[in-house]
């Protein structure tokens, strides 16, 4: 008997949830027009950008390959300086780290979409990293290297997302196959 009145009760409630998810006729031409700009302001956007030139590289896309091109190399010279022969998992990691940025690098040279993808990755893990070590700092030297962490792995994410829709796009119509 408690369960009838437990299923009664369910019926009712995924009824009420539908009838309140569609939206009253009054809303619908409203969404509909939302939509509509939101749509025409994605087509203005798309209409603006360029599609690259055989062997072209946009600056971001440059100045990323660059950094992760650095990123590598610093890694290589702290795991020399530092090196422990009884920790060789840490090694390895580091190895591993330093591989998976020379690809980036590699790809991101060539505008690769997937290497300004791994990068924007790598950048969004920093940003967060730096944001969370931002509630634990504790002196002006740790909110100083938070900040330099932070303001240089935001502004180059930021840059890459134009980038990354450039290097996706395809040939507009009528154009000449590269």
């Amino acid at each position: 008997m408690a369960q009838g009145g437990s299923r009664h009760r369910k019926r009712r409630r995924s009824e009420h949830a539908r009838t309140v998810a569609v939206s009253t006729p009054e809303q619908q031409p409203a969404m509909t027009r939302g939509y509509a700009r939101s749509r025409q302001k994605d087509d203005e956007a798309r209409a603006k950008l360029e599609p690259l030139e055989p062997g072209e590289r946009p600056t971001a896309v440059t100045i990323g390959a660059f950094v992760a091109g650095a990123l590598a190399a610093a890694n290589v010279v702290a795991m020399i300086a530092r090196y422990d022969p009884d920790e060789p998992g840490k090694t390895t990691g580091t190895m591993l780290v330093t591989g998976i940025l020379l690809l980036i690098a590699w790809g991101m040279w060539k505008s690769k979409y997937w290497a300004v993808l791994g990068m924007q990755t790598l950048l969004a893990l920093t940003i967060v990293g730096a944001a969370v070590g931002s509630l634990t700092a504790l002196n002006a030297n740790a909110v100083i290297l938070i900040v330099a962490l932070l303001v240089p792995s935001a502004t180059l994410f930021w840059f890459l997302i134009k980038a990354m829709a450039r290097i996706q796009m395809p040939q507009r119509p009528g154009q000449e196959q590269g």
